[in-house]
């Protein structure tokens, strides 16, 4: 079996995800590449990161400011919006729910 995870499931994971560690810091994309490798999501291709970001921004759940690096060009810093914080618990929420009820299904099975 293929260890990769569906790419449709890892969006909205990530999305999620994004959404989480952008609650706890603003950060711009490469960045953010680094928290989620430093989770465990290591197999992330590059492109994936900046086309979610966009997403995120297009819908109005995060807003990007460039600032000066202070080593190089400007960087897009991310951060939540009002509505990113409620789509933030929302997807706490139903993540809660979800691996609860598969974490019984996996248990049920063994």
């Amino acid at each position: 079996m293929d260890n990769k995870i569906n790419s449709q499931m890892l969006k909205g994971i990530l999305s999620g995800s994004i959404l989480l560690l952008l609650s706890q810091e603003e950060l711009y994309g490469y960045k953010l590449g680094e928290k989620l490798a430093d989770f465990g999501f290591t197999d992330i291709p590059k492109g994936t990161i900046y086309p979610l970001l966009l997403s995120l921004e297009k819908k109005g759940l995060i807003k990007g400011a460039l600032r000066d690096s202070g080593t190089g060009p400007k960087r897009k810093y991310y951060s939540l919006t009002e509505k990113g914080i409620a789509e933030k618990n929302e997807f706490t929420l139903q993540w809660n729910n979800l691996k609860d009820s598969v974490d019984k299904l996996i248990e049920g099975s063994e």
